[in-house]
């Protein structure tokens, strides 16, 4: 007695219906995790400093990523110039100011 191939693959190959939905299922979840625990604080910590780059100017007090304290003299699209001392001043990118020293509201 002969079974014909078909046959035989169609009993061997499970019928994983339900396991694809469970399986993106908790794709989905695991991603929606992701997203509110790491994705979009990350997001609203960039837009929080983009803002407060855009907004610097003459008079602020702002750290520098190299640790540098100082107070803002001058302000250019890209570059940022700052007094650290009496007659020293430093000209930095702007990306490279990475907060102020007192924020307003603290």
């Amino acid at each position: 007695m002969t079974v014909p191939l078909s046959a035989v693959l169609a009993q061997a190959a499970p019928s994983g219906g339900g396991m694809s939905f469970q399986f993106i299922g908790s794709l989905v979840l695991m991603f929606g995790i992701f997203y509110f625990l790491l994705i979009a604080p990350a997001r609203r910590k960039q837009k929080k400093h983009t803002e407060m780059l855009n907004g610097l100017k003459n008079g602020d007090k702002v750290i520098t990523q190299g640790g540098l304290y100082g107070v803002v003299t001058a302000v250019s699209d890209q570059v940022v110039q700052i007094r650290i001392a009496d007659n020293v001043r430093v000209e930095i990118a702007k990306h490279a100011v990475s907060g102020l020293q007192n924020p307003a509201g603290e």
